[in-house]
């Protein structure tokens, strides 16, 4: 299952570069992969995750893992958006 995520980080550099967000994904079973502006713009970021399914991806979502991979991105929790298709 492919899963959009989107979110605003406070450096879209760091954040692009950083390897903990793949480390986190590989941990439990995904693979993610960062997207970002072609114009350098904004701190929009998104992530294309590939996902067994929704229940991974939430129960990974909720552990403190998940939470201090984020607060190392310098992502904003409160911007994450979640799409999927179909």
């Amino acid at each position: 299952m492919q899963v959009i995520a989107t979110h605003d980080v406070d450096d879209v550099e760091h954040w692009f570069n950083s390897p903990k967000r793949a480390e986190f994904f590989e941990q439990h079973g995904m693979k993610a992969t960062a997207f970002r502006s072609p114009d350098g713009s904004g701190n929009m970021t998104a992530v294309l995750i590939e996902t067994p399914d929704m229940e991974t991806l939430q129960a990974a979502l909720q552990t403190e893992e998940a939470k201090q991979a984020q607060q190392h991105d310098g992502v904003h929790v409160d911007t994450v958006r979640i799409f999927v298709a179909g």
